[in-house]
């Protein structure tokens, strides 16, 4: 077939007919004048089980601000890749991202260590990251917008509220790697030096991603919930670990009533692929859940079943942290009035754009955002049933007050102080953060 420019001008009005009959705006876009939005999650190998749902979310999300004339008179283009749950390949792809393609932002990454991998290639290039998971906080960097949990947003909240509930013995369990180390560094502080729990009642496990036999682990777990205490299990477990983790405790009888699990990283998606049975009553501490009743999540639900053309696919914790980076980089970049990195970086501090939990949540001058903490009990349904919430917005704590080398840091990116790391004991900035 013989591509002309008359066709495709042909194909444009007709496309556009289509739109102006389903009552949609129409916009007419200058031709070769695009701005190109990374895609950076993984599509293939352990964590795809999490990301694949991102990069849909991300297309979505970027139709949708098509559909309502694009950004500063152009239309946007994502530009996917997939680094296949490999972290140095992660830095790859974010280098041609940048680089290559031209990205004027980046979606992406999911594990910490991704994050970290791609870290020095934004700092370099001068990029944006929007990156979209809870994190174990520890770093403030001018190149990324944490819109995921800080540890005071998820962590920190989840332990306050099973101590609320008579829990004295904690296993902590997680993937081993930064964000699980570091989280369970800053809870073990927590339990011992706030709840003031004994050293002997803090069990603390870690397992390689993709880990599959749990019957020894397990057994160790329910030996060490045996002691006459109440005993809770907080999982950093990770990717598609969790699904033999949860049947391993179905099969040895280790039910929610006996031994209790707050997972960090098991939301609705991870849940719509795998039997419910071991899981019913089990938790999560997340920042939204799909079960929330207000317009807002009404509309994004069903604006998301009708991109996806599938009833059965479901919203999660990720997925709204992506629609309000989004958000916000597209209100920064009119403010800004360029896709520019410097300006649009300068502009999104005190944004504020609708959440779907309810209410807005603000970029604040350490990348981090407001969130509300939700903790929410697993039905059979697969989804949550919402237990407890705090009564406002938590602000994102970029440095723990519970590890002694972050206690006295801070991080502001506005100007004349623009640190990631100043120290208000010294009063000096530590570095690029």
């Amino acid at each position: 077939m013989k591509i002309t420019r008359r066709g495709i001008l042909k194909s444009a009005v007709a496309l556009s007919a289509v739109a102006a009959a389903a009552g949609l705006p129409t916009y007419a876009f200058a031709e070769g004048e695009t701005i190109k939005v990374g895609i950076l999650h993984s599509l293939s190998g352990t964590m795809a089980i999490s990301e694949t749902t991102l990069k849909d979310v991300m297309l979505m999300l970027i139709e949708q601000q098509n559909a309502k004339g694009g950004l500063l008179g152009k239309k946007l283009e994502a530009v996917v890749v997939d680094p296949a749950s490999d972290w140095p390949l992660f830095a790859e792809k974010a280098r041609q991202l940048i680089s290559a393609d031209k990205c004027a932002a980046v979606f992406g990454c999911w594990t910490s260590v991704s994050r970290k991998s791609v870290l020095p290639v934004f700092e370099e290039l001068n990029g944006l990251l929007f990156y979209p998971v809870q994190y174990e906080g520890e770093e403030s960097s001018k190149n990324v917008f944490y819109t995921g949990a800080a540890p005071n947003q998820q962590a920190i909240p989840a332990v306050d509220y099973l101590a609320n509930e008579g829990v004295q013995r904690w296993v902590l369990a997680g993937t081993d790697y930064v964000y699980p180390r570091t989280t369970n560094k800053i809870l073990e502080t927590y339990l011992k030096d706030v709840l003031k729990v004994a050293p002997d009642d803090i069990m603390i496990n870690y397992t390689p991603f993709g880990h599959s036999d749990w019957q020894s682990i397990v057994a160790d777990i329910k030996k060490f919930g045996s002691a006459g205490k109440k005993t809770a299990v907080v999982s950093t477990i990770n990717g598609d670990a969790n699904v033999p983790f949860y049947k391993e405790l179905g099969q040895q009888g280790v039910a929610a009533t006996d031994i209790p699990v707050v997972a960090f990283s098991v939301g609705e998606e991870e849940l719509a692929g795998i039997d419910k049975g071991p899981l019913v009553g089990h938790l999560a501490a997340w920042n939204y859940f799909m079960s929330i009743e207000n317009p807002t999540n009404a509309d994004f639900i069903k604006s998301w079943k009708t991109f996806i053309k599938d009833d059965k696919r479901v919203t999660n914790d990720p997925m709204e942290a992506h629609f309000i980076g989004f958000n916000m980089w597209v209100e920064a970049v009119k403010k800004a009035g360029t896709t520019d990195t410097d300006p649009v970086a300068d502009a999104i501090i005190g944004v504020a754009v609708p959440n779907l939990s309810g209410g807005y949540s603000t970029m604040m001058p350490n990348h981090h955002i407001t969130k509300p903490v939700l903790i929410g009990e697993i039905q059979e349904s697969g989804q949550f049933e919402i237990v407890w919430q705090t009564p406002g917005l938590v602000v994102g704590d970029e440095w723990s007050d519970f590890l002694p080398d972050s206690k006295d840091l801070i991080s502001d990116w506005r100007k004349p102080l623009s640190c990631g790391n100043f120290n208000v004991a010294t009063g000096k900035c530590g570095g690029a953060g």
